[in-house]
């Protein structure tokens, strides 16, 4: 189902259900903080999950497993990949787990149920992963935050405009057909065609496609100056590893989508990534000191490299801790959460400098334009070769102004026509 008629549906199933009555309620000032971690551990996206969970563990064992004062407990459910079973782990969570905040899912229509499910509750939910643009922005839920998460075509913009100052006149693209495909290629030809440059032609295939030679053969005979892939997983894999076997690699310079180059693909790669260029609010390969830590630390731990699943769970629950720190353990108000989780911005964590939300709850970050180059270790990172300050999930675009006009998807890609 599309999820913009997913928000529409389901929130009017959940309310008629009855569950809109919120099972809050105040606990001793000592009693153990509860925090409910819905990932997908069973299913086609379980080894993110697996690394979400870790993520989360990461960090609070470091805290000592508490914050404030309190306790923390972590109650964990798979949400098995599936909206139907998210909501089910959802309401266990919160109407018999009694959780103070429920944080995760990986995949857009798991995160589009539990916000539409949490939405009647109140219950403050954390997505550092999911991504669908309207979450926090025409469908903004205010009790849904994206703590160290980012909007879908957030990093596409600076990276169109960073392909046109590099002189690129003619881009293709190739993305997975579905929402988060089409967020992420609207925001890069928005900004490019903008700009004056030209996308020649869109590729869009399903995902978990394994033969991409029917349009890799067809950009092979394009005069283009560079092809922006919006991949992930299996996809991402096979798509670089047959972009380099078609002899496409090193003759036409290949973007992509941060997911594109997250170590979840890469680590498992060889020469055939290097050189790929993304955007993103993360490169494990800055020099950032905090950044360079956490890379380290985490690295030693779990004997791996940080994906965008460890690293985001961990930033996101290292956000609301600090916002459980000011409220100095005090989370019975949840009103009074929300807002100081809104108001809390993160300073020396993974992500680099200061970052701090904006009025839709969706954070703005300093955006790493990435290259993919060769660690000491031998394996490949993304390392920053650009920076842009300050990025917002509405760009240099007025949001009100920006929010008038469709959300991204197939038949609308921001293309201005030449």
């Amino acid at each position: 189902m599309d999820r913009r008629k997913f928000l529409q549906t389901s929130g009017l199933t959940i309310a008629a259900a009855g569950f809109g009555i919120s099972p809050w309620a105040a606990r001793a000032a000592d009693a153990p903080i509860k925090v409910g971690v819905l990932a997908p551990l069973t299913g086609v996206v379980a080894s993110g999950g697996k690394e979400m969970v870790e993520g989360v563990q990461f960090f609070f064992e470091k805290q000592g497993n508490k914050v404030a004062g309190r306790p923390i407990e972590l109650v964990i459910e798979d949400d098995g990949s599936n909206p139907d079973t998210s909501i089910q782990k959802a309401r266990k969570l919160v109407e018999q787990g009694k959780v103070d905040f429920l944080i995760g899912n990986l995949l857009a229509n798991t995160g589009l149920a539990v916000a539409n499910y949490v939405k009647g509750t109140g219950t403050p939910y954390f997505i550092p992963i999911i991504a669908a643009d309207d979450l926090t922005q025409r469908d903004r839920i205010k009790n849904v935050i994206r703590v160290a998460g980012y909007s879908a075509s957030q990093f596409a913009h600076p990276l169109g405009d960073w392909a046109l100052k590099k002189g690129y006149k003619k881009i293709v693209t190739v993305g997975q057909d579905y929402t988060f495909g089409h967020e992420q290629c609207g925001g890069l030809a928005q900004v490019f065609t903008e700009g004056g440059g030209q996308i020649v032609q869109q590729f869009w295939h399903p995902l978990n496609t394994a033969d991409f030679s029917p349009y890799l053969g067809q950009i092979a005979n394009m005069q283009v100056d560079a092809v922006f892939a919006m991949e992930t997983g299996a996809d991402a894999t096979r798509f670089i590893t047959q972009y380099a076997s078609f002899g496409l690699k090193g003759k036409i310079p290949l973007l992509g989508a941060m997911n594109a180059t997250d170590q979840s693909v890469i680590r498992t790669l060889g020469e055939e990534c290097e050189g790929i260029v993304s955007a993103a609010h993360f490169a494990e390969g800055s020099d950032n000191p905090a950044t360079a830590a956490f890379v380290k630390e985490y690295t030693a731990k779990y004997s791996k490299t940080p994906s965008l699943y460890g690293f985001s769970m961990y930033s996101g629950v290292m956000w609301v801790s600090k916002a459980i720190e000011t409220l100095k353990g005090k989370l019975d108000d949840r009103s009074a959460f929300i807002d100081t989780v809104l108001k809390t911005e993160l300073d020396n964590s993974p992500l680099g400098k200061t970052v701090k939300l904006d009025e839709y709850g969706n954070p703005i970050y300093d955006v790493y334009i990435r290259e993919v180059k060769k660690a000491p270790n031998g394996k490949f990172w993304n390392v920053p070769v650009e920076t842009y300050p300050a990025v917002s999930q509405f760009w240099k675009y007025d949001p009100a102004t920006y929010m008038k006009q469709p959300p991204y998807s197939r038949n609308f890609q921001g293309i201005k026509k030449t």
